[in-house]
């Protein structure tokens, strides 16, 4: 798949509040002010999925210096999110979980992959303002390149 949503470029993120692996809430509304990266992953428990957390932990310094608060979200549940970050060892980068109502932020975002019951590989970026300026689908067993991610966000003006 690998598109770009030049169409959602521009639109204002829809707000959501969504626990952690930790049992923490995060209302996305409450980062206005940072660039945000929503990084949408099908299931915990997977190898590229794992890759893709890890990428955003092991970046967590750079996006910091970007002003970027980037988070992980798939629709498992707050249990599995926590059991999963532990043996990656991600202790800095919040988990989200978009387990009930089942996948609500992926489907509000058009990414809900509804005969497979998960979202597609997907990052979001959003600006100051929570406005999207980046949308991008990937292959599903396709490691999104956090580079590519990092490069946009410090070229983005």
């Amino acid at each position: 798949m690998d598109e770009e949503r030049k169409q959602e470029i521009g639109k204002q993120a829809k707000d959501f509040a969504l626990k952690d692996q930790n049992g923490k809430e995060f209302k996305l509304s409450s980062f206005k002010g940072k660039k945000g990266l929503l990084s949408f992953h099908p299931l915990a428990w997977t190898e590229v999925c794992a890759r893709q957390m890890k990428s955003l932990e092991d970046n967590k310094g750079t996006l910091d210096s970007l002003n970027t608060a980037a988070f992980g979200l798939s629709v498992d549940t707050v249990p599995s999110k926590k059991a999963w970050a532990e043996s990656l060892g991600i202790k800095e980068t919040p988990l989200l979980s978009d387990f009930w109502p089942h996948g609500e932020v992926a489907r509000a975002y058009g990414i809900f992959r509804e005969r497979n019951g998960f979202s597609e590989r997907a990052n979001i970026i959003l600006d100051e303002d929570q406005k999207i300026i980046f949308f991008k689908v990937y292959e599903i067993g396709k490691l999104p390149d956090i580079n590519e991610i990092i490069n946009f966000i410090r070229n983005f003006k």
